[in-house]
């Protein structure tokens, strides 16, 4: 943009910005999970505000909502700490089950009263299914070990009362009935339409759901016991595939999602081939329960289709065989928490195939939106969504940078992907011939994924002139199998030697400073950013957020669910001490050389605070210079938004002083 002579002259990374720090904590009220109840939709929304609070939201047709969490409640589940699953709408009488996260007891509210449905023994619970065939809810528990050991897991049945209960009820609930246990993992229960099946999917250590899973069936007898279990997917340990995502139709098939070609693609069991192939992923890493990338409607499938690293939707016919998949255009380059809503509603035929999905873009926030199928079946056809609920407002264009894929060399003569995103900010200029400091994000996972979408604290960045690459490094989802797989035994190696190289290339291009390249990342991305800072010289200085120093330590301290992960992304421990020694950070903190700056929460079960502490004695016995910020009352990722206020002017005042520029 040529200078009209109202902008202001200043460095980067000392532009004046109007997005505040309290703007993107306030930005960082979070929807997850939908649910389509009648012609209600619920979700599920996390309030910084509120002390990072996640209270279960209801939406009537006439565009009122009402909060149904009761106060003092906070609805999140901790099985494999990141939940997921924790809520469930009934139809009419406003009943709710949902599990609360204080004592990971399931609870059933109604408009009157909020009575607990388990007992209070430790147990928690996820993936809330209802049978109404049996009046009963469904769900994974992970109930504590008699040994003192790691937590046990089982699919079971909770009773639900056969009269709403008032403010008098005191009776102490019975136990759950245990329906299968004997796996290390349980998730996604599922039931046919006529409640006479139960499918569910199950795996055992060293492997994480994204390695290989087994999806079994069984027959429900008059009881609601399972019987005559059958494998119908997945649990061959010579051909391992990631199963995920299993779901029944209206008429009763199940579909799944499985990576056994290469790709995580859509079957039905049955049928061998998948229903729309393709080198595409319609599956996402299972994190957290209940996540959802297709639904059924009726007259087939829509699904979300991942391609390079970015979404979209796809209608599936019925009769795969017989019809084309025709795409369903929309503005969104994510698409989360697909689900079904093809409920009647005023003006509508009955059995219109409607569903509902959280859908972001670079240019706008996450949004939950309800998407009629019949009005976008035609490629010509502009999709008509209704946007129900925003997480908020639509950005200034002024402030804005909206990125660009980027795909890069690294190192071995692999490819590597990323989204670069400049500096942007209307308001101001650089000074001739100057270039940006450099942020390289590093995502957290590593079996996760950087997507292409309006992230306020990016643009907390760029609107202050710093550019920002956010980096899918090899082990990255969304672009395959082989991919995801390239992480394997080599974490600290491909991902550090990927975001090195994004580093490099855009200062090559005169895009950054090359003596201005920072590096950031949380939990597994704060891992490759005190790699990175050890074992390579690219980097000014780097934050990490919550993230591991010592490998072995967290091998021998760390949850159930991921106690096992390293033995995939380095070996098995102890067999292979060396590689963790060889890995690690705080083993290498002599090749330390310039300023790093830590951020953790106390209650951290996933990367306890030892990890960064014993970094941080490290560095100052040193005499490199490690700052830390310990916030009382977080665990893995800050909810606060007084914490996540002060760590991001933390980190800004700590890049100035680095970089010598004083931030505005």
């Amino acid at each position: 943009m040529p200078d009209d002579g109202s902008r202001i002259t200043t460095p980067y990374g000392a532009w004046p910005s109007p997005i505040s720090a309290r703007s993107v904590a306030e930005g960082a009220r979070r929807i997850d999970d939908l649910a389509a109840i009648g012609n209600d939709v619920c979700w599920l929304e996390r309030r910084p505000g509120e002390g990072g609070r996640n209270v279960l939201v209801r939406l009537a047709p006439d565009g009122s909502t009402r909060i149904i969490t009761p106060d003092g409640f906070d609805v999140r589940s901790r099985v494999h700490e990141y939940g997921g699953g924790a809520f469930l709408p009934f139809a009419g009488a406003g009943v709710h089950a949902f599990v609360n996260f204080a004592d990971q007891r399931v609870y059933l509210a109604t408009a009157h009263t909020t009575i607990p449905l388990t007992p209070a023994d430790n147990s928690r619970y996820a993936d809330l299914v209802f049978d109404p065939c049996r009046h009963r809810l469904l769900a994974v528990q992970e109930r504590p070990s008699a040994s003192g050991g790691d937590e046990t897991a089982a699919l079971v049945a909770i009773p639900l009362p056969t009269d709403l209960p008032d403010a008098s009820a005191t009776a102490e609930p019975p136990p759950p009935t245990e329906l299968v246990s004997g796996a290390d993992f349980y998730s996604s229960p599922r039931l046919s339409p006529d409640g006479g099946y139960l499918a569910w999917l199950s795996w055992n250590h060293p492997d994480m759901p994204w390695d290989a899973t087994a999806l079994r069936l069984a027959d429900l007898d008059e009881d609601g016991m399972p019987r005559a279990t059958r494998l119908v997917a997945g649990g061959d340990p010579d051909h391992p595939e990631a199963v995920q995502q299993p779901g029944f139709d209206a008429h009763g098939r199940l579909s799944f999602v499985s990576d056994r070609s290469g790709w995580w693609n859509l079957y039905r069991v049955g049928a061998p081939e998948p229903l729309c192939p393709r080198d595409a992923e319609f599956g996402v890493p299972p994190w957290l329960f209940g996540m959802s990338s297709y639904a059924h409607v009726p007259g087939g499938i829509v699904a979300a289709c991942c391609e390079q690293g970015v979404w979209g939707l796809l209608l599936l016919p019925d009769d795969c065989a017989s019809g084309e998949p025709v795409a369903i255009p929309t503005p969104y380059t994510s698409i989360t928490w697909l689900r079904s809503a093809s409920a009647p509603e005023a003006g509508q035929t009955a059995g219109t195939p409607t569903v509902l999905f959280i859908g972001a873009a670079p240019a706008r926030p996450a949004e939950v939106v309800r998407l009629r199928v019949s009005d976008t079946a035609s490629a010509e056809a502009d999709p008509q969504l209704d946007v129900l609920t925003s997480t908020g407002p639509a950005p200034d264009p002024r402030y804005l940078s909206t990125g660009r894929p980027f795909e890069f060399p690294s190192a071995g003569g692999r490819r590597a992907y990323a989204f670069f995103y400049p500096p942007k900010n209307d308001d101001a200029l650089a000074p001739e011939c100057a270039r940006p400091p450099l942020i390289v994000k590093s995502h957290g996972g590593p079996t996760s994924a950087a997507e292409h979408v309006y992230d306020p604290g990016v643009q907390f960045w760029t609107s202050r002139g710093f550019a920002v690459v956010d980096v899918n490094y090899g082990g990255s989802t969304g672009y395959g199998r082989a991919y995801r797989e390239s992480l394997r035994g080599r974490w600290g190696i491909v991902d550090v030697e990927d975001c090195a190289a994004a580093a490099e290339a855009l200062a090559a291009r005169g895009e950054a400073d090359p003596g201005k390249l920072l590096i950031r990342g949380g939990s597994a991305g704060g891992y490759t950013t005190l790699a990175a800072l050890a074992f390579k010289d690219t980097f000014a200085a780097g934050a990490s957020h919550y993230g591991v120093a010592d490998l072995a330590a967290l091998a021998r301290d760390t949850h159930k669910f991921e106690s096992r992960y390293l033995d995939r992304l380095v070996g098995p421990y102890p067999e292979r001490a060396d590689l963790y020694r060889e890995r690690s950070p705080l083993e290498a903190r002599d090749r330390f050389s310039c300023p790093v700056i830590f951020f953790q929460g106390d209650e951290d079960r996933i990367v306890p605070p030892n990890q960064a502490e014993a970094m941080v004695e490290a560095l100052r016995a040193k005499g490199v210079r490690a700052d830390y910020h310990l916030f009382k009352g977080e665990q893995h990722g800050f909810r606060r938004a007084g914490n996540i206020v002060r760590a991001l002017e933390a980190e800004l005042h700590f890049y100035g002083e680095v970089l010598a520029f004083t931030p505005p």
